[in-house]
């Protein structure tokens, strides 16, 4: 099949594209950020089911590695391999790399559906094809926006990149909802979605895109390759590592593995951009960063991309551990819930990004990525002074501000970074904005997950304890569980999980106490209304971090330089007027 529809492809290479394949693309790259998308979130609801169904304990002792490569080892993958692929699809064609994508991505999700083991086996297998899926993902992000690129005239491509980049940042929250939607129905189904919208994607990426620019052939930049993917591997692979306990500490940043991973990996990274200002013909292009529109319009997506990586997962943990526990709902049935009450952070994403991006095709970027962000910012001081359990009709309007803010931002400021750097170019500036977007989700994980865990480290397992022992549970026990690191609880919370089931339910304690104590003990009530002190700590450390983060990539979007009105596209290895700017 494959071969036919090279064969097709070849024929339409020889054809001109017509004044509607510009639509023909859009849809279609539209389509493969949605489903590679989608695919980096829809794991993290359905983690429970995933791993019930494969008989593996994710909180056991030695099985916490497997839950974090299932959520970070495609994170990773797509943050390190973008660069690299949108380089190749400017040396080989972008259509041909996007195309190649698709099938790589149908491959794996077909094979993650018919995981053939079970426990350790089983969980091994999913996070390597896992892998390979998130290789054939990162074909398809890291050439969609330049192939959109040179498919729309400079007049209307940001209304496309904005539909394009909104799909993209929604799919991400889509996906948690997919995730806990089909894990009710079962574990293999969170795969199965994938399969008839990649094959469909396969065959009609190969039957309608065409070159439309020629690829301009040249050697591949090897040691750039591989410091980059080395020292990428390594800083953020330390990150992961440092959320976990080591020794008596409670996060892992002074393990001497960790420490070495992030001092290696810095130094690689160094030696990575020593090693670009001497080659002929670099990977990653460090003279675009003297456009400063490039260098403001990536600096202000990457502090954004931790920003929202950060509201992601505690969104998460404080509606599946707290809120919908103490509004009656089953533990069991929070990630479902979760997703479905984060609606409305999507629903901003998509009203926000089509309208903003055509806007700015008129006025230009600046203006709305810059308020975007203010009302990012300002979102997140509101979530701040929110109480731990909220009233829902407040909270839903800050999630809507949050997610327009941010849809606001991020179709100007692709459409601005994208616009700013020659045609030869944009492959590879698509796969370096990539890179810092999935960078930053990846980081995030790191450092709001330090930031909670710290933060509950400080009273957790004073109140933990107290709480225990006046409800019937032995001192020794009461502080045996209470001494368990934090991070434990919020995993445990995160995978829809009650903790205090969880934590006593291993040994005998349960039964030795009481009917009134143990409906008590494991009651919706009880762990929301201990932990809700210690996590809106926590929650006040991470909120106010992340609102500095969107007000300082304000400060950047708002330095990227002026708009002029744009009107024929710029000619191949030109800048544009107000990119040249300052």
């Amino acid at each position: 099949m494959r071969g036919r529809l090279l064969a097709r492809s070849a024929r339409l290479r020889d054809t001109p594209p017509g004044p509607g394949y510009k639509w023909v693309a859009l849809s279609n790259t539209t389509l493969g950020v949605l489903i590679a998308t989608m695919d980096a979130s829809i794991v993290i609801i359905s983690l429970p089911a995933i791993f019930r169904g494969i008989g593996l304990d994710p909180l056991a002792a030695g099985n916490i590695g497997y839950l974090l490569w299932m959520i970070l080892g495609y994170l990773l993958v797509s943050a390190v391999l973008v660069v690299v692929l949108g380089r190749l699809g400017d040396m080989f064609g972008r259509v041909r790399i996007y195309n190649l994508g698709f099938l790589v991505f149908a491959c794996a999700s077909v094979a993650l559906s018919l995981d053939p083991f079970r426990a350790g086996a089983g969980a091994l297998w999913l996070i390597l094809w896992r892998i390979v899926q998130a290789f054939g993902g990162s074909m398809l992000t890291a050439n969609s926006a330049a192939i959109l690129t040179d498919a729309f005239p400079a007049r209307q491509r940001g209304t496309a990149l904005g539909i394009n980049q909104i799909t993209a940042l929604a799919g991400q929250f889509l996906g948690l909802l997919a995730g806990g939607l089909l894990a009710a129905v079962d574990w293999r189904a969170v795969f199965w979605v994938s399969v008839p919208v990649s094959v469909t994607g396969t065959i009609w990426s190969y039957l309608s895109l065409r070159e439309t620019t020629a690829g301009a052939r040249g050697r591949i930049d090897w040691l750039g390759n591989v410091t980059f993917a080395t020292g990428a591997g390594i800083l953020l692979a330390g990150i992961t590592y440092g959320i976990q306990p080591y020794g008596g500490h409670p996060t892992g940043w002074t393990n001497p593995w960790v420490l070495a991973g992030l001092i290696g990996g810095v130094g690689l990274l160094l030696a990575f951009c020593v090693v670009e200002t001497r080659v002929a013909e670099p990977m990653f292009r460090l003279s675009l960063f003297r456009v400063r529109a490039f260098a403001a319009g990536n600096l202000a997506a990457l502090l954004t991309a931790i920003a929202r990586g950060g509201l992601q997962f505690m969104l998460i943990i404080w509606l599946q551990g707290i809120w919908l526990p103490l509004h009656g709902y089953d533990f069991e049935d929070t990630p479902l819930w979760a997703g479905i009450f984060m609606l409305p952070l999507t629903l901003g994403f998509l009203i926000a990004g089509p309208i903003s991006g055509y806007l700015s095709d008129r006025f230009g970027a600046r203006l709305f990525s810059t308020a975007g962000l203010i009302v990012v910012a300002g979102s997140f001081l509101g979530l701040l002074a929110l109480p731990v359990n909220f009233a829902y009709g407040p909270f839903a309007t800050l999630l809507f501000l949050n997610g327009f803010g941010q849809g606001m931002f991020s179709a100007p400021n692709t459409s601005s970074v994208m616009g700013s750097v020659p045609a030869r170019h944009r492959g590879v500036a698509s796969g370096m904005r990539s890179t810092f977007q999935n960078s930053g989700t990846a980081l995030s994980i790191g450092i709001f997950f330090s930031l909670m865990v710290s933060g509950l480290a400080s009273s957790l397992p004073s109140t933990l304890g107290s709480g225990l022992q006046a409800h019937g549970v032995p001192a020794g026990t009461a502080h045996q569980v209470a001494s368990l690191p934090p991070v434990s609880t919020l995993f445990a919370t995160f995978l829809g999980n009650n903790p205090i089931g969880h934590l006593l339910g291993a040994g005998d304690t349960l039964d030795h106490l009481t009917a009134a104590q143990r409906a008590t003990l494991t009651g919706h009530t009880f762990f929301p209304q201990l932990v809700s002190g210690p996590f809106h700590h926590g929650l006040t450390i991470v909120f106010a971090v992340a609102a500095g983060m969107a007000l300082v990539s304000a400060l950047a979007s708002a330095l990227r330089g002026g708009h002029e009105p744009a009107g024929d596209d710029t000619p191949k290895g030109s800048y544009p007027a107000y990119a040249r700017k300052g």
